[in-house]
């Protein structure tokens, strides 16, 4: 991770979408997404959820932002002293400052700081499942039954062949992943009730505990 990942994210943040923020860079949105990808790997979370035509921050995401933001400003703050005196050489407030930013920067990727994110997770997860198991009940309540396993959430956004009682979309916008950037499972009829929805937590496996714990709709 290095600044300029720090420039391009609050730039995606800021626009809410590739396209409007490569504008603003003056760049290629195949280097933002690239800088994104990056950054993401860096931290080990992932920063936003693509959607049509625009993308939404994750619970990561708004915690980034708001200390990356702080360290942009410090850093062009620097970096206007410094061509000011760039004749002159290095002054002891401006050598502080510059450590004062590489000490912000090192804190980003501490793993103590990410440990809050991984809870606001868990909270995420069990708010989309919510807003699915209701789009599903909707959906029922319309058609006289859940989508099969053959159609998926999909069914939820997009008109399954052959059903004319259809009266979707029963989303606002396209099915979430969860919040570590996998699908929720969805399985009819589930072991104890009419469906199931789960994510498999932070490792996208089935069992485990704490934010690899699996995450249900019961």
């Amino acid at each position: 991770m290095d600044v300029k990942d720090l420039r391009y994210f609050v730039a995606v943040y800021e626009a809410e979408g590739f396209s409007r923020a490569s504008r603003e860079l003056g760049t290629v949105q195949s280097n933002v997404s690239a800088r994104i990808r990056n950054l993401e790997g860096a931290l080990g979370v992932p920063l936003f959820e693509r959607r049509y035509r625009r993308v939404a921050p994750t619970a990561g995401a708004d915690k980034l932002y708001r200390h990356a933001k702080k360290v942009i400003s410090s850093l062009n703050e620097a970096e206007r002293a410094l061509k000011r005196e760039r004749q002159k050489g290095f002054t002891l407030l401006e050598l502080l400052v510059v450590v004062v930013i590489i000490g912000l920067l090192a804190g980003f990727v501490a793993p103590r700081y990410f440990g809050q994110v991984g809870k606001s997770e868990v909270a995420t997860a069990k708010a989309q499942i919510d807003a699915l198991e209701k789009a599903l009940d909707q959906y029922r309540l319309d058609t006289g039954r859940y989508p099969s396993n053959e159609l998926g959430l999909k069914a939820l956004v997009e008109r399954p062949p052959e059903e004319p009682k259809w009266n979707g979309p029963y989303l606002k916008k396209s099915v979430p992943l969860d919040p570590w950037g996998k699908p929720y499972l969805y399985k009819i009829p589930g072991a104890k009730w009419d469906f199931e929805l789960v994510s498999y937590g932070r490792d996208g496996k089935p069992g485990g505990s704490g934010e690899d714990a699996d995450i249900g709709n019961h």
